[in-house]
């Protein structure tokens, strides 16, 4: 199991947090050690602890909690706030035709990780093939060979080759027809070396990979560091893949430490079979390592509190009388769920009076769709104060949305007239008082 250890440790202090009697400093600053030496355990670096205990023992001290969550919940909640960001954001691979350059240290999995990627992509429907780039080890040839082979995808490669940057460039050329993805695998070294950074860098210069991807083992810890810096001055890596993440304990210093220098995790490897390869999500690996059901729920149940919170401020302010195009648009945007928003939004002139039919809403939310395009297209100035848009404003947002300058009078007609009504809501206190309590939220 990918850390197993530390998934135990922060486990045990979310069932701490969760019954306790009542959420204090001493509790907290006993959460905070707890968290602080799971994670020291776990090999993650200690700038990057500390600066997390600071946050967690800050915000659980002076937050309050969101309307309808408890202390507890939400000291839980900003745990898993700040473990997702020392993760860093992640990112996931597209699904269309590139080039992938993989670089890496000798041992770190570069290899067999280039047959896994390529099942991957195949898997996803596409046509991945293998360009074998390393001409200085003897066994890379034929271990690429035989994992294209497991695999089932096209191989390249020149056994007897001595130029890695010439054998790159044909097999690039061979596929450039056949495959939709061509991965690249490199040479490695035992240790960072200029000789293994030049022939990376020339490789890079005669291909332009769409993708940089640098293979690190996880048992390496906080090295992995040093190894993501030196390879991204080179070439500029756009994404890590670690290996090695089942049962090592120093797996949380290859994540912190990736992310650290600003590279993002693609996928973690967690055994030897090439369908052991996970697309890395820091929320989704996170919410595992705390337990994913009560995480999942508490997540939903704090997003719904802040919108909730969002949309009774912006009730506020549209029945205030304050109304103007910026509201409109993040009236549009919350009128997509089924808030008491919706209530409001039978007031409005966009045609929800009453009952709608099914092809009325259709042609209501394609109206709306077409009103955000154009909002988009206005400064922020115009947003605030729509009076100024008149003439050539109204030309130029016109090309900028795509469409025609009438489409934008048409919105600033709809605009103008719900202003009006929301006028008449302002100075009739009896009706004002009446609205908020119809839309208040329960």
């Amino acid at each position: 199991m990918v850390l197993e250890n530390l998934k135990e440790s922060l486990r045990g202090t979310i069932q701490k947090i969760a019954s306790a009697v009542t959420v204090d400093s001493k509790l907290i600053k006993e959460v905070v050690r707890d968290i602080q030496r799971a994670l020291l355990q776990a090999d993650v670096n200690v700038k990057l602890v500390l600066e997390l205990s600071k946050n967690i023992e800050k915000r659980a001290l002076q937050e309050k909690p969101p309307a309808g969550m408890s202390a507890r919940e939400h000291v839980i909640r900003i745990v898993y706030d700040e473990l997702v960001k020392i993760l860093g954001t992640g990112k996931t691979l597209p699904l269309k035709k590139q080039i992938i350059l993989m670089v890496g240290l000798y041992g770190q999995g570069k290899t067999t990780t280039c047959g896994k990627l390529a099942r991957y992509f195949k898997r996803k429907g596409l046509r991945p093939a293998l360009i074998a780039g390393d001409v200085h080890r003897p066994a890379a040839y034929d271990q690429l060979k035989q994992i294209a082979e497991k695999a089932e995808v096209p191989f390249y490669g020149d056994k007897n080759a001595k130029d890695a940057v010439e054998v790159v460039k044909k097999g690039v050329d061979h596929f450039k027809r056949s495959a939709d993805v061509i991965i690249v695998d490199t040479a490695g070294r035992h240790k960072l070396e200029e000789d293994l950074i030049n022939e990376i860098r020339d490789i890079e210069r005669e291909i332009k990979a769409d993708e940089k991807i640098l293979v690190i083992d996880a048992t390496i810890g906080q090295q992995a560091r040093d190894q993501a810096k030196a390879f991204h001055d080179a070439v500029g890596i756009t994404g890590i893949i670690l290996t090695k993440m089942d049962g090592t304990a120093k797996g949380g210093g290859a994540l912190s430490a990736a992310a650290e220098v600003g590279a993002p995790i693609v996928f973690i490897g967690t055994g030897e079979h090439l369908s052991d390869l996970e697309s890395f999500d820091p929320k989704g690996f996170v919410s595992r390592l705390l337990g994913m059901g009560d995480i999942r729920a508490l997540l939903e149940k704090a997003e719904e509190a802040m919108k909730e919170k969002e949309a009774e401020k912006a009730i506020e302010r549209i029945v205030s009388g304050k109304f103007t195009l910026k509201d409109m648009y993040q009236q549009i945007e919350m009128m997509k769920g089924m808030g008491p928003l919706q209530k409001l939004s039978e007031l409005l002139p966009f045609g929800f009076s009453g009952k709608v039919k099914d092809v009325d809403m259709e042609e209501t939310q394609r109206k709306l769709r077409k009103f955000k395009y154009i909002m988009d297209s206005m400064t922020e100035e115009e947003l605030e104060n729509p009076e100024i848009i008149k003439g050539s404003r109204i030309r130029r947002i016109a090309r900028g949305a795509g469409v025609e300058s009438k489409d934008v009078k048409e919105l600033l007609k709809y605009y103008h007239m719900t202003k009006s009504m929301m006028k008449g809501f302002a100075s009739n206190r009896k009706l004002r008082k009446s609205l908020m309590k119809q839309l208040k939220f329960t």
